[in-house]
């Protein structure tokens, strides 16, 4: 056997990878990464040990046999199948910092994020209270390969390290965790310990990173000439933005109302870093009033990303594309603006998914709360690689009262941490502003910044952008299929054009093919989450030349088109939902203000099963009960809507701390405490940990309850040449660039979806990865992804 040892090894060039070297370079990313928390040394130490165990002979064994340094014939050839997966190199690493801490919090912290870089953050203590640190702690060394490590390994490398813990090191950690704890703040403990949790997550994050980008870098070294750590040019993007918003036309007394927001908001971004709320009624221009702030914001401060967050099933396309119309420009040496919003991205660490896997690295993202609850709380590590992206940087989060409710403290929570430690600014966008600085204390609520609303006199300024009024339609009996189809085609004749918001997807359908068989084909459109990006972005432009060209235009559609999608209709029809739904729906109707008043119309259908919808249901109650109590008095006013959340919260507090079954946690217990205090474990109290969190059963319980979501590339329009060039030939360079493209053609299908379309073999693995596509007869022009065939093809694409 070879006496070098190896780390990596390419195939094109025959290159070997040193172990050394490899620790190296994860530990000079790994470095710069943490210095965003000021935790640069521990960075640096992380990296350096993080694969020590590859100095085992066990695991060199392995790796030359499994790529052809070693042949069959040789002695020390083994079946690398049978061993991949099943050889510890990551626990030596974890070890010797434990011991070298004597078995201190600072070394637990540092051994823990070391353990877990291959499967994700583990259960200090488990299900059942055992001291699951402890255990992998004590692993026995014929295991580890701990001592023959120390024995193999670089000197210079034990020199390094060695120096690097004589120092202060451990004394500059210790106070980092004081700061954090907070020993002199009353506060709940939970809340203390989940910062700590949080603070070794983000450790965590960055070690993940930095050795998927050194793995990736050497794999491709053409990757690494396309990274960029050069510092943003943030007043480049203000220049092209504000030629942008100095020739928007002032048409009406509307445009002048949005320039005065965007001119407020710009006059505060030079303000100190905090959390920050926008509240302007929709049609109001958040969104660029919204980057507008963020870019002079990050501009002053020098920080490095703008990260915007839309709700689940909205639609990021438009916005981003607004945006990076305006920002970026031919030429530029690297994008402006990256979109991530989908979960084709393997969580498997393949020699082919290191080199697919995104972290975040453009100046501008715009991404989903789905997405970016994942990287606070997911499981695995695809998540948690980017949590240093959200440091140094502007989050602004779209339609902000859209949050799941099982997510609410968790998210304050972990908001806290980022604005509190890693120099983050967030602004809360909304028409329909939640109360997350109003909770239960006892569980966390957000603190925001003083004078924290961008902009002034919010009532009055809803007063005067009011341009529609709501009708309560609401029936005891409800609205049949017959009457709500007659109401539709109405207000299509009289108004001229018509859209209509429903809860579900069953419904959108079905009115769909009802309208349909009244009216003219090129009149009605129909949208929803079963379409693919690219293919609700042609509807949508479809729609908006039809408005725009004065032809009638009916539009059915889920709740996707309420967050961000900017049309104007003469006339809206809402299935009854929350308040803040109805307002959003509002938002779509006469958003121009080319009609003195309009209407929106609020009714509910006699047969909608919403069981399984609980926010829905939850929304509607307090929406008729809020009916019931206000006749007269505007239904969009900032003070009603509050009256509205203060209904929706109160007595769901149990709801907000993400309640788990006995199945997810082996208990009855909340995410919450599993990431924090972990106080209804049987093992809480362990002697030997200051982390007691379960960190992989909640990872686990969060994507479950949540009914994760899985991407499926779609046939439709240049989604089948991607699928068939991704079938072809598996190569990595030319995979990322197509999975960024596939992002567009993919549609994320729910759990009970998937298992009917997976038995009727109609998801297909591209060559064993974790991608699939989608069989062309699964997938409708009018609705997208189906679970029975809607054309008669011979053969599926393959």
């Amino acid at each position: 056997m070879q006496s070098e040892f190896i780390a990596h090894y390419r195939d094109f060039d025959q290159k070997k990878q040193p172990v050394a070297e490899h620790l190296k370079g994860v530990g000079d990313i790994c470095q710069r990464l943490a210095g965003k928390i000021g935790m640069s040394e521990a960075g640096l130490i992380l990296g350096l040990l993080h694969d020590f165990g590859k100095y085992s002979y066990e695991f060199q064994q392995y790796i030359q046999s499994a790529t052809g340094l070693l042949n069959p014939e040789d002695d020390e050839f083994v079946d690398a199948c049978s061993k991949k997966g099943k050889i510890d190199h990551s626990t030596a690493g974890a070890q010797w910092i434990w011991q070298h801490s004597n078995n201190s919090f600072i070394g637990q912290i540092l051994a823990v994020c070391l353990m877990s870089h291959h499967g994700g953050l583990l259960d200090c203590l488990q299900v059942d209270g055992n001291n699951g640190f402890l255990i992998r702690a004590g692993k026995d060394d014929s295991k580890t390969h701990f001592q023959e490590c120390l024995m193999t390994a670089d000197t210079e490398l034990i020199n390094q390290l060695e120096k690097h813990i004589a120092g202060s090191f451990f004394q500059d950690f210790g106070r980092k965790l004081e700061n954090i704890y907070k020993l002199e703040q009353k506060e709940p403990d939970r809340t203390k310990h989940f910062r700590l949790g949080f603070f070794t997550r983000f450790l965590f994050g960055c070690l993940i990173d930095a050795d998927r980008i050194d793995s990736a870098d050497f794999e491709n070294p053409i990757n690494k000439k396309l990274r960029s750590i050069k510092p943003i040019d943030w007043q480049l993007a203000i220049t092209r933005l504000e030629k942008k918003i100095a020739a928007f036309p002032v048409r009406n007394h509307i445009d002048t109302i949005r320039s005065e927001i965007s001119n407020q908001c710009q006059k505060r971004a030079r303000q100190i870093q905090g959390i920050y709320t926008l509240t302007v009624p929709t049609g109001g221009g958040k969104t660029f009033t919204s980057m507008r702030y963020a870019l002079h914001h990050a501009e002053k401060h020098d920080l490095e990303h703008i990260i915007y967050i839309i709700p689940f099933t909205s639609i990021i396309e438009q916005n981003a594309e607004e945006v990076r119309k305006v920002i970026e420009k031919e030429g530029d040496e690297f994008p402006w603006v990256l979109e991530h919003h989908s979960n084709l991205e393997p969580e498997e660490q393949t020699w082919q998914s290191k080199l697919t896997a995104e972290n975040w690295d453009a100046p501008i993202i715009f991404t989903t709360m789905v997405q970016f609850l994942e990287v606070l709380f997911g499981g695995g590590t695809r998540g948690a690689r980017r949590m240093h992206s959200l440091a140094n940087s502007v989050l602004i989060f779209d339609e902000i009262q859209s949050l799941p409710i099982n997510c609410v403290h968790l998210f304050c929570n972990g908001l806290q941490f980022l604005v509190d430690y890693t120099r983050t600014t967030a602004i809360l966008c909304t028409a329909t502003q939640p109360l997350l600085d109003n909770l239960n204390s006892e569980y966390s609520q957000l603190e925001m910044a003083e004078n924290h609303e961008l902009v002034n006199n919010k009532t009055k300024l809803f007063e005067q952008l009011k341009r529609v009024e709501i009708i309560n339609k609401v029936r005891q009996q409800g609205w049949t299929e017959t009457e709500l189809t007659r109401l539709s085609i109405q207000q299509l004749e009289e108004k001229g054009n018509c859209l209509i918001i429903v809860n579900t997807k069953k419904w959108a359908q079905r009115l769909y093919e009802l309208c349909q068989v009244e009216m003219d084909d090129l009149s009605i459109f129909h949208l929803s989450t079963s379409l693919c990006p690219a293919h609700r972005k042609k509807i949508l432009t479809k729609v908006r030349q039809r408005l725009d060209d004065k032809l009638p235009v009916l539009c059915i559609s889920t709740q996707l088109i309420e967050a961000g999608v900017d049309v104007d209709f003469n006339s809206v029809i809402r299935f009854l939902a929350g308040l803040d739904s109805i307002a959003q729906a509002a938002g779509r109707c006469n958003r121009n203000g080319n009609l003195f008043t309009a209407q929106v119309f609020v009714v509910n259908p006699e047969d909608e099963n919403i069981d399984m919808l609980d926010d829905i249901k939850e929304g509607r109650d307090q929406a008729l009960r809020i009916f019931s109590e206000i006749k007269d008095e505007n239904l969009l006013d900032p003070d009603v809507m509050s009256q509205y959340f203060s209904y929706y919260f109160y007595g769901r507090t149990d709801q907000m701390i993400y309640p788990l079954t006995e199945k997810q946690a082996g208990r009855k217990d909340t995410l919450l405490n599993l990431l924090s205090s972990n106080s209804r474990n049987i093992g809480r109290n362990s002697e030997g940990i200051k982390l007691q969190q379960s960190f992989k059963t909640a990872g686990r319980a969060f994507k479950a309850l949540n009914a994760p979501t899985q991407a499926v590339i779609v046939p439709y329009g240049r989604g089948k040449d991607i699928i068939a060039e991704l079938c072809a030939d598996f190569e990595p360079a030319k995979a990322w660039k197509l999975l960024k493209q596939a992002q567009k053609y993919s549609v994320n299908v729910f759990p009970n979806v998937w298992r009917k379309l997976n038995n009727a073999d109609a998801v297909i693995p591209i060559q064993g990865e974790e991608i699939y596509f989608l069989d062309e007869r699964y997938y409708s022009d009018d609705f997208g992804l189906a679970i029975k065939e809607v054309h008669n093809m011979d053969t599926p694409i393959i």
